[in-house]
C-alpha cells in the first residue's frame, strides 16, 4: 500500500476520501482554490495546497497545477472523486507518468467508456442490452433528424463525451429535435471540444437504475446491487435508493449479469458504475453509460452492503485483494442530495451560511462540504450536503428520513430541503411507482 494519497477534488467527496485515507493510516492531502480556502476538508486533510483562484479552470480543472501539487506534498496516489478530472483519460496518463498510483480504472478503459457512441458499440459486442439509436456520431441537425426518422420518436439527445446528464434533452419531433440537438452540440463543444451527440431511443415512464461493479486486481468483476436514481430534475439526480422499488428478483439477476459482463468486456478495475434504462412495462432495460468513477450516490451501497468503497479504491489501485466486508446489513437505504438552490424553479444559490444544524441518530449519516459560516459562492457545483438514511426495510427508512429531513436546519442561502420534504409525502415515491418524470410531474414547469 501506498503512504500517502492526494485527493484531486473539493467538497464533501474530497472529505469523504480523506477520511477513509487517514481511517486507513495514510497521508491525506487535499488540494483548494482560493474560494475554499475555509471549507471543512481542507482543514480534516493532513495537508493542504492552494492550486490557484476560484475559476475550477484555474484550479480543480488545471492538471498541471494538480500533478505540481502531489510532486510538491511527494504523494503516492491520486484519488479523483468525482466530477473535474475524475473521467479524464488524459490527466489519469499524465498521473501514471509521474510514477503516481491513479485510483481509478486504466485510462484507456475511461477514454473508450467516456464516448458514449463507442461504449454502445462495444456493450452490443459483449451481449449487454443496448436500446436502439445511433452507432455513429451525430455531428449536425439534418444527420439528426435522419437518425430519429429511423430510431423513432421520442429520442433521447445527448453529447457524445461526458457524463451527468449536461446537455441532455428528449425530442417529440422534428421541432423540439432541433432545439435538443443545438443545446447537445452546444454543451459538447463548450465541455468536451467537440460536438459530437448521440441519438437514443427514449423510454416514457422509464426508470433509471445503475449497477455498482468493482473490477478486482486480479481480473475479476463483481457486482455489489442496484441502485435507483430515477428522482432527476432536469436530468440531474435528486435522490437515490438501494435496493430499487421497482427492479423484482428475476430482472435484478439478469440485469446484475449484464454489469458484470459489461465491466469484464473493458478489463475494469476499481469502482464503476453501469447505468441502464428501465422499461416498467415491458420488465426490459438498456444499456445507458459507464460510469468510471466513484458515484455521488455511493453511500446507499455502503450502507446495504457494508463495504466501504473508497478503501476499496485505494486497495484495489495498489494491487491488493479487496477487504472483507463486515456482515452485510442488509435493509433499505435512501440518499437525498441537498442542493443551494431554490426549490421552485432549481436556480443555484449563493451567500453564507447562516445556519447549520444537522440531523443526528440511527441509521443517518451527512457527508457534509460545508458547515456553518462557510460562504457558498457561484463556481462550482451547488451541492452541499448528501443525507443518506438507513433502516430495516423502505418503510423504515422512509420514516427515517421524513424526521432527518426535518431535523436538518440551513439558513442563509436556499436550499431544496422543502422539495425533498415534498418528494418524501409524494404518492408515487411512497409507493416506490415513480419514474424519472416524478419531478416534473410535482413542479409541473
Amino acid at each position: 500500500m501506498f503512504e500517502s494519497v492526494l485527493v484531486a477534488n473539493r467538497g464533501e467527496i474530497a472529505g469523504r476520501v480523506v477520511r477513509t485515507a487517514q481511517a486507513m493510516g495514510l497521508k491525506a492531502i487535499a488540494v483548494y482554490s482560493e474560494a475554499d480556502a475555509d471549507l471543512p476538508y481542507v482543514a480534516e486533510a493532513d495537508e493542504a495546497v492552494l492550486i490557484g483562484p476560484a475559476d475550477p479552470a484555474r484550479s480543480y480543472l488545471n492538471a498541471a497545477a494538480v500533478l505540481e501539487a502531489a510532486h510538491r506534498t511527494n504523494a503516492r496516489a491520486v484519488h479523483p472523486g468525482y466530477g473535474f478530472l475524475a473521467e479524464s483519460a488524459a490527466f489519469a496518463r499524465a498521473a501514471a507518468e509521474r510514477d503516481l498510483v491513479w485510483v481509478g480504472p486504466p485510462p484507456l478503459v475511461i477514454a473508450r467508456m467516456g464516448d458514449k457512441v463507442n461504449a454502445r458499440n462495444l456493450m452490443k459486442e459483449a451481449g449487454v442490452p443496448v436500446s436502439p439509436g445511433a452507432w455513429e456520431p451525430v455531428r449536425d441537425a439534418a444527420t439528426a433528424l435522419e437518425e430519429a426518422e429511423r430510431i423513432g420518436y421520442p429520442v433521447l439527445v445527448k453529447p457524445a463525451a461526458g457524463g451527468g446528464g449536461a446537455g441532455l434533452g428528449a425530442a417529440y419531433d422534428e421541432a423540439s429535435l432541433r432545439t435538443a440537438f443545438e443545446a447537445a452540440h452546444t454543451t459538447a463543444v463548450r465541455l468536451f471540444g467537440h460536438g459530437d451527440v448521440l441519438l437514443e431511443r427514449y423510454v416514457e415512464g422509464a426508470r433509471h437504475v445503475e449497477v455498482q461493479i468493482l473490477g478486482l486486481p486480479d481480473g475479476a468483476v463483481v457486482a455489489l446491487g442496484e441502485r435507483e436514481c430515477s428522482v432527476q430534475r432536469r436530468f440531474q439526480k435528486v435522490a437515490e435508493e438501494s435496493p430499487s422499488p421497482g427492479v423484482g428478483p428475476a430482472m435484478r439477476e439478469r440485469m446484475l449479469a449484464a454489469a458484470v459482463r459489461a465491466g469484464e468486456a473493458v478489463g475494469y478495475r476499481g469502482a464503476g458504475t453501469v447505468e441502464f434504462l428501465v422499461d416498467p412495462v415491458a420488465q426490459e432495460f438498456a444499456f445507458l453509460e459507464m460510469t468510471t468513477r466513484l458515484q455521488i450516490e455511493h453511500p446507499v451501497t455502503e450502507a446495504v452492503t457494508g463495504i466501504d468503497l473508497v478503501e476499496q479504491q485505494l486497495r484495489i489501485a495498489a494491487g491488493e485483494r479487496p477487504a472483507p466486508p463486515g456482515a452485510a446489513p442488509g435493509g433499505h437505504a435512501i440518499e437525498f442530495r441537498v442542493h443551494a438552490e431554490d426549490p421552485q424553479n432549481f436556480r443555484p444559490g449563493t451567500g453564507e451560511i447562516k445556519v447549520w444544524e444537522e440531523p443526528v441518530g440511527d441509521g443517518i449519516r451527512i457527508d457534509a462540504g460545508y458547515h456553518e459560516g462557510n460562504t457558498v459562492t457561484p463556481y462550482y457545483d451547488s451541492l452541499l450536503a448528501k443525507l443518506c438514511v438507513h433502516g430495516d426495510d423502505r418503510a423504515h427508512a422512509l420514516a427515517r428520513a421524513r424526521a432527518a429531513l426535518g431535523a436538518f436546519r440551513i439558513e442563509g442561502v436556499p436550499t431544496n430541503l422543502p422539495l425533498l420534504a415534498e418528494l418524501l409525502d409524494h404518492r408515487e415515491f411512497v409507493d416506490g411507482t415513480y419514474d424519472t418524470g416524478v419531478v416534473a410531474r410535482m413542479r409541473a414547469w
